[in-house]
């Protein structure tokens, strides 16, 4: 089980993140994750998701539902694609698309991106650095993130930002 601890994004409360990804075939599990947020003192985001890796392709998608206390039930479809930039595959270009469906499949929202990531191996032993550059496309908002082995910080042009230690 990975736990993290998470500040920022919409919240500004310290937040407890846990995810279990529980393996169904060997390219397919089921992924659970949760958040608590510590101000309120309640969960803030319940998920459950069913997701499909085709390494062939560098490719996954996933469905799944969601509960969260600002939209209450929600169903999601997921899918991503990388390209190998370079022939040893430390910078990728990769495009990633959510739809996130009320309970009723009535209001339906878009998340899509364009990314290029730079991978960097045993920095310092077996310390790994990543760092992403993407545009989110429907919100039209550049982003960069930074990311350790133990912790990644997010950042966007609107001055929206997320700090994760994993534990």
């Amino acid at each position: 089980m990975e736990t993290s601890l998470r500040c920022g994004g919409d919240s500004r409360a310290l937040r407890i993140h846990a995810k279990e990804k529980i393996p169904l075939d060997s390219n397919i599990f089921l992924q659970v994750h949760g958040e608590l947020d510590t101000r309120m003192g309640e969960p803030s985001l319940l998920a459950a998701s069913v997701r499909q890796f085709f390494p062939d392709l560098f490719a996954s998608a996933g469905i799944g539902v969601q509960y969260d206390k600002y939209r209450k039930l929600q169903h999601f479809a997921r899918g991503k694609m990388s390209f190998p930039v370079t022939t040893d595959g430390m910078l990728q270009f990769t495009i990633k698309g959510q739809s996130h469906h009320d309970k009723d499949f009535k209001q339906t929202n878009f998340k899509g991106a364009a990314e290029f990531s730079l991978g960097v191996y045993n920095v310092q032993g077996d310390q790994d650095v990543r760092v992403k550059l993407g545009f989110e496309v429907f919100e039209k908002i550049p982003y960069l993130q930074i990311r350790e082995n133990n912790w990644s910080l997010n950042a966007d042009i609107n001055g929206r930002w997320s700090v994760r230690f994993i534990l």
